[in-house]
């Protein structure tokens, strides 16, 4: 690997580490499967840093981190090594494999609760919700992060924002407690 490419990983590394650490974090529910797959995304992004040219670095970063995230979860599936009781939401797409979600949900009362509901969504709602509501991405950034058409985006989100809206009053939360819409 040359000097400038070395020093051009480098700076992706400090810049992005933090956040694709959260956004793993939030995610998987495990603090050392994110650092896992933080490290898994800079081992990817190193080897296919020439194939991003054309894209925002910032999604495509993300994109790398979701998709080591979706086959380290997928590897978990198979080997049916899923550690919470009841396979609770085993039936449901993606659900967090992750954590009992049912218990932080009842035990929810401050906004790091309201991070603690969405393990309840899908993986592709939750990716859309953290990418948009707390690492402030465009459309056009989630688009890409998220390989989605621009009305992809729009719906996916609506459709992620309402579904934690129910999740959120199923578990009992009122709007003026937690600033819930």
């Amino acid at each position: 690997m040359d000097e400038g490419r070395r020093n051009e990983l480098e700076h992706l590394y400090r810049k992005y580490t933090k956040p694709l650490y959260y956004f793993l974090l939030k995610l998987s529910g495990s603090p050392q499967l994110a650092e896992d797959l933080v490290q898994e995304t800079f081992v990817r992004a190193t080897i296919s840093l020439s194939f991003y040219q054309n894209e925002d670095v910032r999604a495509w970063l993300f994109k790398v981190a979701r998709n080591a995230y979706l086959d380290e979860w997928r590897r978990r599936q198979r080997r049916k090594w899923v550690p919470f009781a009841d396979y609770l939401f085993a039936k449901d797409e993606m659900a967090s494999p992750y954590g009992l979600p049912e218990d932080e949900a009842i035990q929810a009362e401050t906004s790091d609760d309201l991070q603690q509901l969405m393990a309840y969504l899908p993986e592709q709602y939750r990716s859309i919700l953290y990418l948009r509501e707390v690492e402030m991405f465009s459309y056009q950034e989630i688009q890409e992060a998220l390989e989605l058409s621009e009305n992809q985006v729009k719906v996916t989100l609506h459709r992620a924002r309402k579904r934690l809206a129910q999740i959120a009053e199923k578990q009992g939360w009122k709007d003026d407690e937690h600033g819930m819409d």
